[in-house]
């Protein structure tokens, strides 16, 4: 491992945290895509309804627990630049305290986690039954799930994102494989589905631990109950998470009150706008890559006290993340009509989505430079700002919304690159203050 408190960054360093996390990304995807093609061989369509609409539920009760990576990431990266190997175990240790201990509070509120997810999901009889069924196995995968987000944001705090990608390939070759043991051999379709995806994630949490165990091996050192329950630290740890779990939330917000307000303007325009999310959402899973290397630059920095490094750390992964974005847009502006065709058959869906085509052809450069500055702020554990910028940010959008939203959807997809200008600003303002924090 190359000494954590040389300032001097490379893009050979860089791409090697950040490409082992695209690939991760990418592969993520592959848990639904293989849930739906294994159900998919039943006669009945429900049960794929009733997949989609289980796997939904978790996707977003899961991503907002994931302030457990990004805390992660950052307290680990600090305590690697100043070299503190006590902090190292005691920084995974607490985050697998507060994954598991979440995990099994979701556990225990299952019932009104099961009534309020129905209750905004509207299925046929047969559809809400079926996925009644996935839910109350898949809940139960809750602890594992966390665990692998904790465990994922120290290897990616340790600059070790290869661990990370390893973990994400274990698990979606066992939902594979247990997928077809459960439906196609043993006939137990949907919970069959719910069984095997519980099971992989199990796997990945224990394969995970087994490698931390010998990572921490290899570092050196012992544990120390002091250093573990420190108050201090706990507490940081605690409003690091807290923090982050509102900015997130925050976020949520946004995209499902465009989403909402897609929907109230008729079928067509809410199919256009979540054909072109998915745009997006793909751009996103290279664009965060860069954002996750600056988490462990950053904090590698800091942890080092060293002010050129941050600085290195910050202009090194834009410049690729900007380049990356170009690469989007271009690649966007030659395919999107011919991706749209493939999304959906509709012709009026098409026509609408080729009408807003240019947002989503050019969001990738509109939102790189807020998801830098996410990775910036979260290697340094910047949490609070974060908040607050976040904050503001959903408050300067609903405004830009009321304002534009007589120009129809133009003006919802004018809100959302409005929402993108404020989530920069809003941290741009607090960026200096942020490199003076450390000495020249």
């Amino acid at each position: 491992m190359s000494d954590p408190r040389d300032s001097s960054i490379g893009r050979r360093q860089i791409l090697a945290i950040a490409l082992p996390i695209m690939l991760s990304n990418v592969s993520t995807p592959l848990l639904g895509l293989i849930d739906t093609a294994v159900v998919g061989r039943l006669p009945n369509p429900a049960y794929i309804g009733a997949t989609a609409v289980g796997a939904l539920i978790f996707t977003f009760l899961f991503w907002g627990f994931g302030f457990l990576r990004m805390a992660t990431t950052g307290l680990t990266a600090q305590a690697l630049g100043a070299r503190d190997t006590l902090e190292l175990r005691a920084s995974l240790g607490r985050s697998l305290l507060l994954a598991v201990g979440l995990g099994l509070a979701l556990i225990v509120l299952q019932k009104p986690i099961e009534l309020a997810a129905f209750a905004l999901l509207e299925g046929s009889d047969q559809v809400e039954a079926l996925a009644r069924g996935y839910f109350a196995v898949r809940i139960w995968s809750a602890p594992a799930a966390l665990v692998n987000y904790a465990l994922l944001g120290w290897f990616i705090g340790l600059a070790r994102s290869k661990l990370g990608l390893v973990l994400q390939l274990v698990l979606n070759l066992c939902n594979m494989l247990l997928d077809l043991l459960f439906v196609v051999g043993l006939g137990w379709s949907v919970k069959g589905v719910a069984f095997g995806t519980t099971l992989a994630e199990l796997i990945a949490a224990l394969l995970g631990l087994a490698v931390a165990a010998r990572t921490l091996r290899a570092l050196g050192g012992s544990w120390r109950q002091a250093a573990l329950f420190d108050i201090g630290r706990l507490k940081r740890t605690l409003g690091i998470n807290g923090d982050i779990m509102v900015r997130t939330l925050a976020l949520l917000f946004v995209f499902a009150w465009f989403m909402a307000q897609g929907a109230k303007a008729g079928d067509v325009v809410l199919a256009a706008n979540s054909i072109l999310m998915q745009f997006i959402g793909v751009a996103a899973f290279f664009l965060d890559a860069l954002a996750f290397a600056a988490e462990t630059l950053v904090g590698q920095a800091v942890g080092a006290a060293q002010r050129a490094g941050l600085r290195a750390a910050a202009r090194g992964t834009t410049e690729i993340a900007v380049a990356l974005a170009c690469c989007a847009v271009l690649l966007f502006a030659l395919l999107g009509p011919a991706s749209i065709n493939l999304l959906t058959v509709d012709a009026a869906a098409r026509a609408s989505a080729r009408e807003y085509l240019p947002w989503a052809v050019a969001a990738p450069l509109a939102g790189v430079w807020c998801f830098q500055l996410d990775g910036i702020f979260i290697g340094a554990t910047r949490t609070r700002d974060m908040r607050n910028a976040m904050l503001q940010a959903l408050v300067i959008f609903l405004g830009a919304w009321w304002a534009l939203a007589r120009f129809g959807n133009h003006g919802l997809w004018a809100a959302f690159y409005v929402h993108y200008a404020a989530r920069t600003g809003t941290l741009l303002v607090r960026y200096p203050r942020l490199v003076r924090s450390l000495p020249a």
